[in-house]
């Protein structure tokens, strides 16, 4: 079934967990879609992209002349936007201020609907602050003038979710567990399938607009429980879950942070909300918008499914900013007030530009680095004691990149398949650095790559930050190039040698 009109969709945190999967169903189902996201090129490079019944708009919530700007000739609006990241000191308080710009503009631009994705808890039961700010932003947003239908999920079960991903990892590292009395709290998660569901089918159904509905699957259970379905779909030995009343969810969310490839900041607001029971009270959106709910085995063993088989969808790791552009731009950064630093190196391919990119567009992840692999996950352990992210995102898939993409503690910045990638540094360093890889075809059966490491120094401990790190670069960098060599089987030509950085 499809839909026609000439109003589009406006969907707000377009490039999120929710939102990435959100917008090619809508295109599918025959929408006009406007995506407004801060970067651009996280949308522009999906697959889905370059559907002619999709527009985005870059605009940024917390500019509300933009954002009336994008809800202008719109529809209705779905709201997928929250502040909770490392990068963020006050999420509730920026949450409070997107939605108010957001219920303005759609106020203004005379929209039908908003849809909002927020999450379970009874209030009066003493919310975390992750969950008693989401019910916060829907009060805000019905502030306006424009009805709002909320949808309210606790756990949401998927590949790629921060939730499934903690699970995931805590469950496979750890046969022995000593966890918090949050374990035996009661639950109702949903798979991201039924989510979506329900979504889409509350902007046609009139009996939607304005309510406020709990949705979930049908059985209750614990996050214990949810643990151990979880080893049972894997196949892993059974794992000992020991309940202690100590650990706080301070204390909770280091320990997943280091297990996990879940920063601290995230961890510590989940966390806290796993103390809430999340279940549900309201039932009629079964009846109004019907569906088969996956229970929690069935949405877990499909998860581990297309985690396994490298179909992530979108990632939690996905969300993140993009470094600013004057940094990313070649040139010495005198906006900085700094010296930008750089170590070129290079070899010659017998391969052509597409046989090295496929080599080049693999590293990270399960592939590693090529070379000293050690190193990488030693320099990703210590970034993870000073509270950094280290390795353990990995990457969404083992084969294409998409700008915004996390890869191990880097972020993709740029991709132009087959000749340049660049990624830029999310480890914690006394500065910004990136790694660039351009390939060069001079004949079909030689290529030239070139690996270029930048700094940019922050402080009396950039320089020297640089200067210790330059050493291992010779061992490092040259290992990395013979390996892709290495990896592609082709012959060395040239190289590796230290050379002068490419300009533009």
């Amino acid at each position: 079934m499809t839909y026609n009109d000439t109003k589009p969709i406006l969907v707000a945190g377009a490039t999120g967990y929710i939102g990435g999967r959100l917008v090619p169903r809508l295109l599918k189902s025959g929408y006009r879609v406007r995506a407004i996201c801060r970067t651009p090129a996280k949308l522009l490079s999906r697959p889905w992209a370059a559907h002619p019944d999709l527009e985005v708009w870059p605009a940024d919530l917390l500019d509300q002349k933009k954002i009336m700007q994008a809800a202008t000739g719109c529809r209705a609006a779905y709201y997928l936007v929250h502040s909770m990241g490392p990068t963020v000191a006050d999420f509730a308080a920026t949450d409070r201020k997107a939605a108010a710009n957001f219920a303005a503009a759609a106020a203004a631009a005379n929209l039908e609907k908003i849809i909002y994705l927020g999450g379970l808890g009874e209030e009066e039961r003493g919310l975390s602050p992750h969950l008693r700010s989401r019910a916060e932003v829907a009060r805000v947003l019905r502030l306006g003038r424009v009805p709002v239908t909320v949808l309210r999920a606790a756990v949401i079960i998927g590949s790629g979710s921060a939730s499934f991903e903690i699970l995931r990892y805590l469950v496979e590292r750890l046969p022995v567990m000593v966890t918090p009395r949050w374990v035996q709290t009661p639950c109702q998660p949903i798979a991201i399938c039924n989510v979506l569901h329900y979504l889409i089918g509350c902007l046609e159904n009139e009996a939607t607009r304005g309510e406020t509905f709990d949705i979930g699957q049908e059985e209750v259970v614990t996050y214990r429980r949810l643990m151990e379905i979880y080893a049972e779909e894997a196949g892993l030995r059974k794992r000992w879950i020991i309940p202690v009343p100590l650990l706080t969810p301070r204390l909770s969310s280091y320990w997943i942070s280091l297990v996990t490839p879940v920063p601290s900041e995230l961890a510590r607001p989940l966390t806290e909300g796993l103390r809430n029971p999340v279940v549900c009270h309201d039932f009629r959106i079964r009846e109004m918008l019907p569906q088969r709910l996956l229970d929690s085995r069935e949405a877990i063993g499909l998860a581990l499914e297309r985690t396994q088989h490298f179909q992530v969808e979108t990632s939690w790791s996905d969300a993140g900013p993009v470094p600013l552009a004057e940094w990313r731009m070649a040139g010495d950064p005198q906006w900085a007030g700094g010296t930008e630093y750089r170590d070129c190196w290079r070899i010659v391919l017998e391969a052509c530009a597409d046989e090295t990119w496929q080599a080049v567009a693999c590293i990270g992840g399960a592939t590693g680095w090529y070379h000293a692999n050690w190193l990488w996950r030693l320099r990703g352990f210590l970034d993870r004691l000073v509270g950094g992210i280290g390795l353990q995102r990995g990457r969404r898939g083992p084969v294409e990149l998409y700008p915004g993409d996390a890869l191990d503690f880097w972020r993709v910045c740029q991709v132009e398949k087959p000749h340049y990638l660049q990624l830029a540094a999310e480890m914690k360093l006394p500065g910004q650095a990136l790694l660039e890889f351009h390939i060069r075809e001079h004949t079909p059966k030689q290529t030239e790559l070139l690996l270029t490491a930048r700094f940019l120094p922050r402080g009396l401990l950039g320089p020297l930050y640089w200067r210790a790190v330059m050493p291992l670069h010779r061992y490092v960098f040259n290992g990395m190039l013979r390996g892709i060599g290495k990896r592609l089987n082709k012959k060395i030509l040239q190289g590796p040698t230290r050379t002068r950085p490419p300009s533009g």
